[in-house]
């Protein structure tokens, strides 16, 4: 179509055109411009929460070994005082879970 224009001598509504097509183009890269713009400020802000993350689950991680540490020593000395044979701590201790589920039941039931 824009052939028959020039062999009619219409030169310049091709050059129109031709300059209306880099205009679109020129936005159109303005506008691309800007969309690239936004993912890398989203990409960079994704990457810092990911390494904020991966500190929190360290932490996290650090604390769980702590505990695990924790109740590894606390099961090794209930297994020491069972070997012991200190029938006694064990009927106390039973006593106190008792006392203690009892209060639980009556906090709540009276509440």
């Amino acid at each position: 179509m824009r052939r028959s224009y020039l062999a009619n001598g219409g030169n310049t509504s091709y050059k129109d055109t031709s300059q209306m097509l880099e205009e679109e183009n020129e936005q159109i890269e303005n506008e691309l411009k800007g969309k690239v713009k936004a993912l890398k400020s989203l990409t960079i802000d994704i990457g810092n929460e990911v390494r904020e993350q991966n500190k929190y689950l360290q932490q996290m991680d650090d604390n769980m070994e702590s505990s695990g540490g924790l109740l590894t020593k606390t099961m090794g000395r209930l297994k020491s005082i069972t070997n012991a044979g200190h029938w006694k701590l064990w009927v106390y201790m039973l006593l106190f879970v008792f006392f203690v589920f009892f209060m639980c039941w009556v906090i709540i039931r009276f509440r």
